[in-house]
């Protein structure tokens, strides 16, 4: 055997090693995303409007450390808090599912203020009739709704504490309380502030309302205070915790919440899971069924793809730990994906390898050609399915994020198994012997010829009528058309132990003021109920529903809630990744093939992809949300990867066939290739039936899209880009 050879063995069996090194065990080595695991996940507005100028530079940097001390303090394992652009907090709890708990935890200022209570009875009627003495404000303790006239500026501010912790009052009821302790300085002057005010009363205020308004018997000199106020023991510590911490520079907004149970979590990873294994099942059967020998390679270098996936997510964040790699649920989706997108490269190889060996070749010629042939068409495709990838990674957030991080690693990883692994694995067998003379493989479809060119006006007019069918029905529904993500409102799933009358759950809506919320029973899971409402009543809610289905033990499966700002800028973000990515393409693929009409016809059958896409999702009901964009942008980089192939053919053809026109290149390349795109797009159809069929609700939508995508892919490959290429110019490519 050749030192080359052997080298190169070594190499592949050491990545493979480190490979399942960081894969095993997959609940150590792997980071599960929000929506696998359960948590919450929140975008935060820092509101600097009522701010000094100077302090509105670093409010965001501030809140940020503030809540970090939080949550910290209450002890949420691997929480991310992140900004995001200039005013904006990215906050994710693994595990933590308490919505009001965790708004109470982050989102209270906790600004405290000492502040004398006027005495003068006079003055508080005064007040209560509309006209508010100068340097006071009116108002309400927190207990019994007492009015109170407080002293407009404070005696003593939060600034000046250095603890606070629970306690347990003396009293006959031994009820919680918060007891506070200031630093010298603090001390010094509450001291003297209960020393000049004896007699009177002393509020504390956090947050602009009154917690307690105690009487002030004698000087306190310890420096220290106590809150009451009928907490539990729970709220008691959440107060201490966030008074701990510091008040926060301005007030907090959450533009965007999503929270996700741990029942739907282990749901979507057995689901998940499920996809995989069918999906996985299917493209390894056709290709030890199709090409035998050279299939069973390819199963190989698949089940090496796999876990090169997965050991580079776990090996990440030893590498990058600043960087979130986490398996999510369209992440599994990607890593399904990208499976029968790596079959593509190895049907590329296996392809060229016939034709070598229908032309007289020797095996090991034939094989050694296959790869050097089939290397430009398969870096090309790749190359635009990761720049949509990318994308993805740059402006997406959560789980599509995710889906953009295993997927560019799947890319990668394809290349790598499809071009290094399994040539060496070729190599080995006719280094060894065991591989001679012949590659025998199927072969259901033969050469064609057929005049593809001829028919684009009929299938021009085809594509016309469908678009604008779909995009009557887009722009019909208006915003009804988006989901949440960009509409915003509020959407919040349950589950229940039998399948629920639904006239029943409407008419709870009814009674709490949601009569007109949208409900949606799943026909693969009637058990599970989506509720849509246009405002945040879902604590009420779900006290309402168990009240009327005693005995169903209703679980909350996720609740996403998105304010119309951050719709409208996640909405924006989707249409810039859109257009960058086809931006982007367009530029690779005029510098690769040197023609700028090759490039505009192939963009263009992307946007045709997605307006079908897109058209098909309107007519059927299905909101648009950031799944849909992911696939959109999924669907632009494996659309092109086929219209690739075929402008590399027509590339190879022009330096073989000098005399032939550009009709009859496309047409000969068209004819050459039509076979693998059937094969590989047939395989990945497969697989995205896979995902439509198990991966569940949450994925559903993502699937279907990717199926009408790649369908409509493969017509625009053929009818499309190839006439529109010979429709700008009769140039012969160089």
């Amino acid at each position: 055997m050749e030192k080359r050879v052997i080298y190169k063995s070594i190499f592949i069996l050491v990545i493979l090693g480190v490979c399942l090194f960081f894969t095993f065990p997959l609940d150590k080595r792997i980071n599960l995303g929000l929506d696998l695991k359960g948590g919450m996940h929140l975008l935060l507005k820092v509101d600097t409007g009522k701010i000094p100028e100077k302090a509105k530079e670093d409010a965001a940097d501030r809140a940020i450390e503030v809540i970090r001390k939080r949550i910290d303090s209450y002890g949420v394992r691997e929480a991310l808090i992140q900004k995001h652009g200039l005013d904006e907090i990215v906050v994710e709890l693994p595990g933590f599912t308490d919505r009001e708990r965790a708004r109470e935890l982050i989102g209270k200022v906790a600004l405290l203020e000492f502040k004398l209570v006027s005495s003068d009875p006079d003055k508080l009627k005064e007040a209560l009739a509309g006209k508010i003495p100068e340097g006071y404000e009116l108002k309400y303790t927190q207990d019994d709704n007492t009015p109170i006239l407080v002293e407009k500026n404070a005696s003593l501010i939060g600034e000046a504490l250095t603890d606070a912790e629970v306690r347990f009052s003396q009293s006959e009821f031994n009820e919680p309380v918060v007891s506070l302790r200031f630093n010298s300085e603090g001390a010094k002057k509450f001291a003297e502030i209960t020393a000049a005010n004896v007699g009177k009363r002393l509020a504390i205020v956090l947050d602009g309302k009154i917690q307690s308004a105690p009487n002030i018997r004698e000087a306190i000199p310890s420096g220290e205070a106590v809150i009451t106020g009928r907490f539990s023991v729970e709220q008691a510590q959440d107060l201490a915790n966030v008074l701990r911490s510091g008040a926060l520079p301005a007030p907090l907004y959450i533009e965007e919440e999503r929270t996700i149970g741990p029942l739907l979590g282990q749901d979507s990873i057995n689901k998940g899971v499920k996809a995989t294994i069918i999906g996985g099942i299917f493209v390894f059967i056709f290709m030890a069924v199709y090409y035998l020998l050279a299939g069973l390679i390819a199963n190989v270098a698949l089940l090496f793809n796999l876990f090169m996936i997965l050991g580079t997510l776990g090996l990440l964040p030893y590498l990058l730990p600043e960087f979130s790699a986490t398996l999510t649920l369209p992440g599994i989706a990607g890593m399904v994906l990208s499976l029968g997108m790596a079959v593509d490269a190895n049907v590329l190889i296996n392809e060229r390898i016939r034709e070598e060996l229908s032309l007289g070749r020797n095996l090991r010629a034939a094989i050694a050609n296959g790869y050097s042939k089939a290397f430009s068409a398969i870096f090309d495709s790749n190359l635009t399915t990761l720049f949509a990838a990318i994308i993805l990674i740059w402006l997406g957030t959560g789980s599509i994020k995710g889906f953009g991080v295993t997927l560019t690693i799947g890319l990668i990883a394809s290349m790598f198994t499809a071009i290094v692994v399994t040539r060496t694995i070729f190599e080995v067998l006719l280094s060894l012997g065991w591989l001679k003379n012949s590659l025998p493989m199927l072969k259901l479809i033969g050469q064609t010829k057929i005049d593809f060119i001829s028919k684009r006006k009929i299938f021009y007019a085809i594509s016309l009528v469908i678009i604008i069918i779909g995009l009557a029905a887009y722009f019909k529904k208006g915003n009804s058309a988006y989901g949440i993500d960009f509409a915003g409102g509020q959407m919040q799933e349950y589950s229940f132990k039998e399948a629920p009358d639904i006239d029943q759950v409407r008419k709870v809506l009814k009674e709490i003021g949601l009569g007109d919320a949208s409900i949606q029973q799943f026909k693969e899971n009637p058990k599970a109920v989506l509720i849509r409402t246009s405002e945040d009543k879902s604590e009420v809610l779900t006290v309402k529903l168990k009240e009327a289905f005693p005995g169903q033990d209703i679980q909350i499966l996720r609740i996403e809630r998105v304010g119309p700002i951050a719709g409208k800028h996640l909405k924006e973000k989707a249409l810039w990744a859109l257009a960058w990515s086809l931006i982007i393409i367009l530029i690779y693929v005029t510098f690769r093939f040197k023609h700028f009409n090759f490039a505009i016809a192939g963009v263009i059958a992307l946007i045709h992809d997605v307006l079908v896409t897109l058209g098909f999702l309107a007519v059927t009901g299905r909101p648009i949300d950031l799944l849909s964009i992911t696939a959109f942008l999924t669907i632009a980089g494996y659309s092109i990867n086929d219209t690739i192939v075929i402008y590399d053919r027509v590339r190879e053809n022009a330096r073989l066939y000098q005399k032939y026109s550009l009709y009859e290149l496309i047409n000969l390349s068209v004819n050459q290739t039509l076979s693998r795109t059937i094969l590989t797009s047939g395989v990945t159809l497969l697989v995205v039936l896979a995902i439509l069929f198990f991966g569940g609700e949450v994925l559903n939508n993502f699937a279907f899209a990717l199926l009408i995508g790649f369908i409509s892919g493969i017509y625009s490959t053929v009818y499309i880009a190839s006439p529109l290429v010979l429709a700008w110019g009769r140039k012969r490519p160089k």
